[in-house]
């Protein structure tokens, strides 16, 4: 059975590895099939469908859409997409001048909290063209005002906190009609990490399919063994299929691994399970 891992980062976004490293340690660990899913944006995929062709792996080219549903924000994960198609790449350029803006506008209300330079900082942490909020959880880190990461999203960069800006991101059709026009398939990414009650969560399902969308990531690094059980559940009883993968970062978050992700649950019909071969030749497509 291949080892699929259908959601990974590059530093063109928030990870912390170049395209050609992920793909080397995605070899390593036994990745058969990768998916790289960057933030918003696809200018990792020639430099990973180059390296992941040297290595004898398969490349799944994809992005991870910022989605505003229901005043919060929701992933959609594009698998199998044509990066250089017109009506994909406007919508992320759209999606890159919010991302700008909202890093100008977390410089200046952290700067209104005493916290000088956190802009610029974020910027010397960007390897890429898109500034996240995981590059001020850096710079707060490494400037001391918060133990960790995690610890600067929790007192900072969420809802509530100082340096809160509410997404103003795509749609649920708008991100889903980019994805079926680049030829790809729509997942909704962790499920689990929206804190939906059972009445959202069947709104978020029904909306999805009905827009268009096919799959939901049941096996996440960020699932829990339940959650897994729970999604492979509602996959069944809302028709979709089932989707893997680690969203790896990189190597500063060991609990999250590239390919060490337990299979799908046998109740599930496997979104690669009508793929070929030929969809996606060693580099991709």
């Amino acid at each position: 059975m291949p080892n699929y891992d259908l959601h990974s980062h590059t530093y063109h976004s928030d990870g912390t590895l170049s395209p050609s490293d992920l793909v080397k340690r995605a070899c390593c660990n036994g990745v058969d099939v990768l998916a790289v899913t960057d933030h918003d944006i696809t200018t990792g995929i020639r430099e990973a469908q180059g390296a992941a062709q040297a290595a004898g792996i398969l490349l799944v080219p994809g992005v991870e859409i910022s989605v505003t549903w229901g005043a919060q924000t929701v992933h959609i994960v594009g698998l199998g997409i044509d990066p250089d198609e017109v009506s994909l790449q406007a919508g992320l350029a759209e999606q890159l001048k919010f991302r700008s803006w909202r890093a100008e506008e977390i410089g200046r209300l952290l700067e209104r909290k005493g916290i000088g330079g956190a802009y610029s900082g974020a910027c010397s942490r960007a390897r890429g063209a898109l500034i996240s909020r995981t590059h001020f959880a850096q710079f707060l880190a490494a400037e001391g005002y918060v133990r960790d990461k995690r610890d600067a999203f929790a007192k900072y960069l969420v809802r509530g906190k100082p340096g809160h800006v509410p997404g103003q991101w795509a749609t649920l059709p708008e991100a889903l009609g980019w994805i079926r026009a680049s030829g790809g398939h729509a997942v909704i990414a962790h499920p689990a990490r929206y804190k939906l009650s059972a009445t959202r969560l069947q709104r978020l399902l029904t909306e999805f399919k009905e827009s268009g969308g096919e799959a939901i990531e049941v096996v996440s690094g960020s699932h829990s063994r339940d959650d897994c059980l729970r999604f492979a559940t509602l996959s069944v009883r809302y028709d979709l299929l089932a989707s893997s993968g680690s969203d790896y970062h990189g190597p500063e978050a060991p609990w999250v691994d590239l390919g060490k992700l337990p299979p799908l649950p046998e109740s599930c019909r496997a979104l690669w399970a009508s793929w070929q071969i030929a969809d996606f030749p060693p580099g991709g497509a």
